[in-house]
């Protein structure tokens, strides 16, 4: 049965979908069986696996909306072992349209109950805000790992993350976990990204990944080839970096 995890934080610009193509196309090289799932209206978890929201007839807003299967829109990627739920433009109106719905929370744990014998990882890649979209997300999770980046204001809404994860457990989600904090975007020339990574860790401990996220050239520019960092240039910084992640997350969680 496969383990659902959030890629969630409401800052833009940390990393999220980064993390979550990355960490996916890692883990499906490590030879598991991964599903990305796009729920960020953007589409830049679809477009960075090579699909053209634009040519997407049918992705994720069919499943919440139009009642489609997801099995019958889960399409192929170039990396190994990852298949992609993907998004299109239409997604940009789901957060006003869930709002009426019943039982609008668990929309997205519904449409991937019949999928998840099928993987042994979902990954979900969340919007960068703490509306509708991300609160499904967060309801169909076994887990959330949240992206932080060794910038100066790394830590702020991080408490407000924190209190809306805490909410979610007691309210629509009981088993949801924090799989970890990651830092990304590590600069090890600036002084600033270790005071960051200092404060970080002495704040919340154990629940900081080792692997730390480097910045990186050829990671920033794999979605424009429309691959991940693994299938784009596997010797980099980067996918050494996620390849470790994957590691760390595989060893934490089949122990």
């Amino acid at each position: 049965m496969g383990k659902i995890i959030a890629i969630a934080n409401q800052k833009g610009g940390v990393g999220k979908t980064t993390t979550a193509m990355n960490l996916a196309g890692s883990l499906g090289v490590l030879e598991k069986k991964i599903l990305i799932v796009d729920t960020d209206p953007q589409a830049n978890a679809t477009s960075g696996l090579g699909h053209n929201p634009k040519e997407i007839k049918s992705g994720i807003y069919e499943c919440l909306f139009n009642n489609e299967i997801a099995n019958k829109v889960i399409v192929n990627t170039n990396s190994p072992n990852l298949d992609l739920l993907p998004a299109n433009i239409d997604l940009v109106g789901a957060e006003l349209e869930l709002v009426n719905l019943n039982e609008r929370e668990y929309r997205i744990r519904q449409l991937l109950n019949p999928v998840k014998a099928n993987y042994d990882y979902i990954i979900i890649d969340c919007a960068p805000s703490l509306g509708l979209l991300t609160l499904n997300a967060l309801s169909a999770s076994d887990s959330v790992i949240v992206p932080i980046q060794c910038e100066y204001f790394a830590l702020e809404g991080l408490g407000k993350l924190l209190n809306t994860i805490k909410i979610v457990q007691q309210r629509l989600n009981i088993n949801l976990q924090i799989e970890g904090l990651l830092l990304t975007m590590y600069d090890t020339r600036l002084r600033l990204s270790n005071q960051v990574v200092e404060e970080v860790k002495t704040h919340f401990q154990d629940m900081v990944f080792k692997t730390i996220i480097h910045r990186n050239v050829r990671l920033g520019e794999s979605p424009s080839f429309g691959k991940t960092i693994i299938t784009h240039d596997a010797t980099s910084k980067g996918a050494i970096n996620y390849l470790n992640l994957a590691s760390e997350l595989i060893k934490k969680n089949e122990e």
